[in-house]
């Protein structure tokens, strides 16, 4: 019989709230300005809607664009992914917790032998009156055991587990944030290729007027072969420029249709009329660089990764010390008759009180010890290094808003500027004063600078899409995500 009090004794110093050995976890300091280098270029922009960081996409104010961001939220498959592990991250939280209770099981099983007469025991028992060769054998038992955890050790292993938990949880609305900012960006993409496609179509029916003309010309005799060569070479080159742009455009519908979790060309004809490139809205409530701490799953991801390192620590710590256990077992046998299993007789009971000890193994517990230490010192660095890229994101993506706005209004002045020009050219070749290269060159210039506005507005459209990616903006964080048992 186990003494009660060591027992006891045992009992509540593994319940007890004493100190774990490893370290405990405190939030590393990651020291960032209080606003961003950008921030007042892009308060002082004028745009016709504005964005919270919740909802984004509706700042753009383009139905489709909204639909589809919907769309890709409810069926893509890197959203999936991210569930499902999730799923496997709470699963092992479960065991986790398991670990710091008891476990218990119950057995049964039940038996008939024959004896052999043959054997020398045989004989010997055949020899004797009432022998009965046969046999029947009745056990049930219910078993229990815990491990004390006396030290720690399974409350660090909780503590990572659950840090991992709520790591994969950011990591999932990280992933949410990404798909979003793909499926606009993409979309947008898609807008912008149609509207350089237009601008060069619209430039071909221009060539093949001004080809018209020169043609006639030249059967009347008052224009020159060289010029209708000039021109057929003009709107040759324009027309191959065509095919590119549509191989691109088939291409960001088919990356669409994959980001929507639908096999490509299942959305094409929605967007098979042109569309104009959403304007990229104000961007609200920025708040600080520090809030990104907060606001951005991806380095809440990267800080419960941390935090998890650091109790996997404590768990190789533990290793140096005694694991005591408990176990006990009561039930009954009986080897005659299942009439008697449960009587007074049969009943059976043991209580055990277990030691393991890798006493002569400090050795590989040191390389256990040392390898989660190197672990945490590598997250430490990543998260340090994303909390720094974090901040290097919001930055580009402000520049590039505000300074491709900046040129596609300058864009903007020059295609009006440049459309004047080309009448004119056109107008005083009519008159003779000018020869067909200058209208030519005109059409070029012209040709370059509505393709280059149209790109401009494009990238100054997922630049705020951009923006909005680095500033966290597309779900709304927990505190528990946030903060999460520290």
């Amino acid at each position: 019989m186990l003494p009660k009090r060591p027992i006891a004794l045992l009992i509540l110093a593994s319940l007890s709230a004493g100190c774990a050995v490893g370290p405990d976890y405190t939030q590393p300091d990651t020291p960032l300005p209080e606003q961003y280098l950008g921030q007042a270029a892009v308060d002082r922009r004028h745009a016709a809607a504005s964005a919270d960081l919740v909802a984004w996409w509706a700042g753009f104010e383009d139905p489709q664009l909204t639909r589809f961001v919907t769309l890709a939220l409810q069926q893509n498959l890197d959203l999936a992914q991210a569930s499902a592990r999730v799923a496997q991250a709470r699963a092992g939280l479960g065991a986790a917790n398991a670990a710091l209770l008891p476990a218990g099981n119950l057995s049964a099983q039940a038996a008939r032998g024959q004896q052999s007469v043959e054997t020398p025991l045989g004989q010997v028992l055949d020899s004797t009156p009432a022998f009965d060769r046969y046999g029947n054998a009745f056990e049930a038992n219910l078993g229990a055991s815990w491990e004390l955890d006396v030290f720690g050790g399974l409350r660090r292993g909780r503590e990572a587990a659950l840090a991992e938990y709520r790591a994969s949880e950011a990591g999932a609305a990280a992933t949410r944030l990404a798909v979003a900012a793909q499926t606009a960006d993409t979309y947008i993409g898609i807008r912008g290729l149609q509207t350089r496609l237009e601008v060069a179509r619209g430039q071909v029916r221009t060539q093949q007027e001004l080809l018209a003309t020169i043609q006639l010309l030249y059967s009347k005799g008052l224009a020159a072969e060289l010029q209708v060569r000039q021109v057929e070479g003009a709107l040759a080159q324009v027309l191959a420029s065509i095919p590119v742009l549509e191989m691109s455009l088939d291409t960001a519908m088919n990356a669409l249709d994959v980001m929507l979790g639908s096999p490509p060309g299942t959305h094409r004809a929605e967007l098979a009329d042109t569309g104009a490139i959403p304007a990229a809205p104000q961007i609200g409530a920025t708040g600080s660089p520090g809030e990104l701490l907060r606001r951005r799953p991806d380095l809440i991801a990267a800080e419960r990764q941390l935090a998890a390192a650091n109790a996997r620590i404590g768990v190789a710590i533990a290793e140096y010390y005694p694991k005591l256990s408990l176990s006990g077992l009561i039930g009954s046998a009986t080897s005659v008759s299942s009439g008697n299993l449960f009587s007074s007789a049969a009943s059976q009971a043991a209580g055990v009180l277990g030691l393991r000890w890798r006493l002569f193994d400090f050795g590989r517990i040191d390389a256990q010890i040392e390898l989660a230490e190197g672990r945490e010192a590598e997250l430490l660095a990543a998260y340090r290094l994303a909390v720094l890229r974090a901040a290097e994101d919001v930055e580009n993506a402000f520049s590039a808003l505000v300074k491709r706005e900046q040129q596609a209004g300058a864009l903007a002045q020059g295609v009006d500027s440049l459309g004047r020009a080309r009448e004119a050219s056109f107008a005083a070749y009519q008159k003779g004063i000018v020869s067909l290269i200058e209208v030519l060159q005109a059409d070029e210039n012209l040709l370059r600078a509505a393709d280059a506005r149209g790109q401009a507005q494009t990238e100054s459209a997922r630049a705020a899409v951009a923006a909005f990616k680095a500033l966290g903006g597309g779900w709304q964080p927990h505190e528990p995500a946030a903060v999460a048992a520290r």
